[in-house]
């Protein structure tokens, strides 16, 4: 059995205003899931993307607007959204707040194919 320490795993910023640590993935040893988690400052969040595999977005703290497909909705902590495969996703943090979120992908890898808007 493999235990996996959180706490020493670094973190990066993956785009202005984004700082992510990647929990799960096939470098710590994962065959099919990739947890990462994410903190965003007001106004920022994820560009609209899709994956192959399904994905899981919780918010852990703060408040954000989620778009899947065309439809949006307000999510706030202890709130997650399926995200269905191939379907074009994204987040913005609507809070005052930085905004605390956990992405679990049906894959070991992060990949993600990304539009311009």
């Amino acid at each position: 059995m493999r235990v996996i320490n959180h706490e020493g795993l670094e973190q990066e910023q993956w785009r202005p205003g984004v700082v992510t640590r990647m929990r799960v993935s096939t470098v710590t040893g994962a065959l099919q899931l990739c947890v990462f988690e994410q903190w965003c400052d007001p106004g920022c969040g994820a560009p609209a993307h899709w994956h192959s595999v399904e994905e899981v977005l919780t918010v852990l703290a703060g408040r954000a607007e989620v778009w899947v497909g065309e439809e949006r909705i307000t999510v706030t902590a202890g709130q997650s959204v399926v995200v269905p495969p191939h379907l074009r996703h994204g987040f913005s943090n609507t809070g005052e707040t930085t905004l605390h979120v956990e992405a679990v992908l049906a894959a070991p890898d992060f990949y993600a194919v990304t539009h311009r808007e």
